[in-house]
């Protein structure tokens, strides 16, 4: 495939970005299965980004649900990059400006205290570089009109991501159990997702190991002090602006996310 017809995938995703309006979907811009070309254009836009002086401070897993996985045709997550301008602290304002059409998971993110970089990896390698845990809110967006997403638009518009919240209670692997960990995310006292560790591919750390070998293989491998947000331990929740939402993780503890109802 073309440099010329990537870039054009690459240029209709950074333009929705910009502007803050979806675009149409771009799979049908790329072979059936073009998986590869789905990153390179997500590359394209990692390095336009980083240009502009945006600060790479991470990665996200996505699809690690294997009834989304099934839905969309794949056998495997995808990744995607966080940058430093999409995380927000815990219970600030988060303005409609920033998103298009958000929607919430609640993660669990791990902080590196070493990197990983090699692809010949182990769980024991990936449970030793990690400084801590975290809970986490992502605020996934889509740059796709109306979410209408298949494998390849969601890989080429950085897998869905939009903002991240990370909670302040930092806890070390050795007290958890992140594979039995309960989690529940809630508005206003009432449930809106429902979930646990094993929905994330069995176990949050085995997404992990899946991220740190993928990351080293195409060359832009984990190093220490990144943060990764693991996968969605429960169902994606709709957000309305004005609500607080507050997602708690058994053993973790709890982060809130909170969507501001003026235009700001």
């Amino acid at each position: 495939m073309s440099d010329q017809a990537i870039n054009h995938v690459a240029d209709k995703i950074f333009e929705a970005h910009r502007v803050g309006k979806p675009s149409a979907p771009v799979r049908d811009l790329l072979p059936e299965g073009a998986i590869d070309q789905a990153y390179a254009a997500q590359e394209v836009n990692t390095g336009r980004w980083l240009a502009e002086g945006r600060r790479l401070v991470g990665r996200k897993i996505g699809l690690t649900s294997l009834a989304v996985q099934k839905q969309l045709g794949v056998d495997q997550p995808d990744y995607g990059m966080l940058f430093d301008d999409m995380a927000v602290p815990d219970g600030w304002d988060i303005g409609r400006k920033q998103l298009i059409q958000p929607k919430v998971e609640a993660e669990v993110a791990f902080v590196l205290d070493h990197d990983l970089d090699q692809e010949r990896l182990t769980i024991a390698d990936v449970i030793r570089a990690v400084a801590f845990a975290l809970p986490a809110i992502e605020v996934v967006d889509s740059r796709i009109v109306d979410w209408k997403i298949g494998i390849l638009d969601t890989i080429a518009d950085n897998a869905s991501s939009g903002l991240y919240v990370l909670g302040a209670t930092p806890k070390k692997l050795k007290d958890l159990d992140l594979r039995a960990a309960g989690m529940v995310m809630e508005t206003a006292g009432e449930p809106v997702s429902v979930g646990a560790g094993v929905a994330c591919l069995g176990d949050p750390l085995s997404a992990m190991l899946w991220l740190a070998k993928t990351m080293a293989r195409v060359g832009r491998p984990l190093k220490a002090g990144d943060t990764v947000l693991s996968g969605a331990l429960g169902p994606m929740a709709p957000v309305k602006w004005g609500n607080v939402i507050e997602a708690r993780i058994a053993g973790l503890g709890s982060v809130r996310a909170a969507f501001a109802k003026e235009q700001a």
